[in-house]
């Protein structure tokens, strides 16, 4: 029988680019101006058209601490709400009665912050990155990663499904990258709430201090697979982007996830990197059982881990997906 290869359909909306780090890689941040915060009539809009693709999670991210950037909490009042997370839940709830399950990734939250979206989300995630302390980040206080991994056991404690992963090429060693799968492992093993883990390549960006940078190779990708393969628990997923990988290449290497692919918006993490469509998508798993699954895998459909807000959209969705 072959290996099962999962995908979630999604929808993909940036509240904001505003965000307190610098990273020496990133091209998602955007200066504090007209236009900073992205219209609750542009999200519902985009939420509309991602239930009328049968998409099921709606995956909310925005610029870390952008409250910290002078001049950003006049636009987030100016569209009627007093912080961004405020705005996160409004449109999470809107997702929920549409028929979709929030998934949200916000850079470092608080505890309280924390269990105030729990709320409102099925799942949530935070990018590791790596344990190492690189160039990348001096400009980055919350790519500490210390704190990266403290908010991650805070989402532990939560019983909050989580998903995070590496990003490769960004300065990093082999052994900075097996301390960071190992830092992953250890968490999932004191509170079970890793879902999955991407193994995601750095891509360089024009405009940026690391435009030059070539990123990690193909061999890099493989040899850090293998390691996660070997490392990581076998109930916890892991992920390579099809749109930054040769993800067809890789599969055999213990991959089982391709992450969240959207039919109605782009990657604007990676905007020069479009989403295969699902024909290709089918094309990229070829000899494999390719299924869709939501932003919460299986084991976590219950009032364990799952809100009572959320509790019978996610079992109703989990029904029709999961059988």
């Amino acid at each position: 029988m072959p290996r099962t290869i999962t995908f979630s359909r999604n929808v993909f909306l940036p509240l904001t680019n505003v965000c307190a780090n610098a990273c020496g890689y990133c091209s998602f941040k955007a200066p504090v101006a007209d236009g900073c915060v992205m219209p609750a009539s542009e999200v519902l809009a985009t939420l509309r058209r991602g239930a009328a693709f049968g998409c099921t999670e709606a995956l909310f991210t925005f610029g870390e601490r952008p409250e910290n950037e002078p001049g950003f909490r006049r636009y987030i009042e100016a569209a009627g709400y007093p912080d961004i997370l405020s705005y996160c839940e409004a449109m999470s709830r809107a997702a929920i009665d549409l028929g979709m399950l929030p998934h949200t990734n916000a850079g470092i939250l608080t505890y309280e912050e924390l269990e105030r979206l729990r709320h409102v989300n099925a799942s949530m995630g935070l990018m590791l990155e790596t344990t190492a302390e690189i160039p990348a980040h001096r400009h980055s206080p919350g790519k500490d990663p210390g704190v990266r991994l403290e908010m991650m056991a805070d989402a532990g404690k939560l019983k909050i499904p989580f998903t995070t992963g590496l990003l490769l090429g960004i300065g990093e060693t082999a052994a900075d990258r097996e301390e960071s799968l190992a830092a992953i492992r250890d968490l999932h093993k004191r509170y079970g709430h890793i879902q999955e883990v991407i193994i995601q390549n750095f891509c360089p960006k024009e405009g940026t201090e690391m435009a030059g940078v070539p990123g990690a190779s193909q061999e890099v990708i493989r040899e850090t697979l293998r390691l996660a393969a070997g490392i990581l628990p076998k109930d916890v997923s892991i992920q390579i982007p099809p749109n930054l990988a040769d993800a067809g290449g890789l599969l055999s290497l213990g991959v089982t996830d391709l992450g969240g692919v959207s039919p109605v918006t782009i990657d604007y993490i990676n905007p020069e990197h479009p989403w295969p469509a699902l024909d290709v998508l089918a094309e990229i798993a070829a000899g494999y059982d390719l299924r869709e699954r939501l932003c919460i895998y299986p084991q976590y459909c219950n009032p364990e881990w799952v809100s009572p807000e959320l509790l019978p959209l996610a079992e109703r969705l989990a029904k029709r997906t999961y059988g």
